[in-house]
C-alpha cells in the first residue's frame, strides 16, 4: 500500500510517500501506526504522540480502529487548523 506524510510528519520521517507491505498481523490504522514506530527512529519521533496523529484511508478520513484492509493509499498527518 501506498503510505503518504504531509506537514511534519513528513519532516521528521524525512520522506513523502512510500510503499510498504505491514504484516498481515497489522489490521487497524493504530496498528499501522505502531508498526511504523519500530522501522526508525525518525518514524518513532514523526509518531511520538499517536493520539494527535490524523489518518485517511482512500481519501476518507478515519479513526485509529479503522481497518486498513484494502486501502490502496493512506495519510498521516497532524491536526489542522482553519478559519
Amino acid at each position: 500500500m501506498k503510505v503518504l506524510y504531509f506537514a511534519w510528519v513528513r519532516e521528521r520521517i524525512g520522506k513523502a510517500e512510500e510503499t510498504i507491505d505491514p504484516p498481515a498481523a497489522i489490521r487497524t490504522v493504530g496498528d499501522l501506526i505502531g508498526w511504523l514506530t519500530q522501522r526508525g527512529e525518525e518514524y518513532a519521533r514523526a509518531f511520538e504522540k499517536p493520539a494527535i496523529i490524523r489518518a485517511a484511508i482512500d481519501h476518507t478520513h478515519v479513526k485509529p480502529d479503522a481497518a486498513i484492509a484494502g486501502a490502496r493509499e493512506i495519510a498521516f498527518f497532524p491536526p489542522m487548523t482553519g478559519g
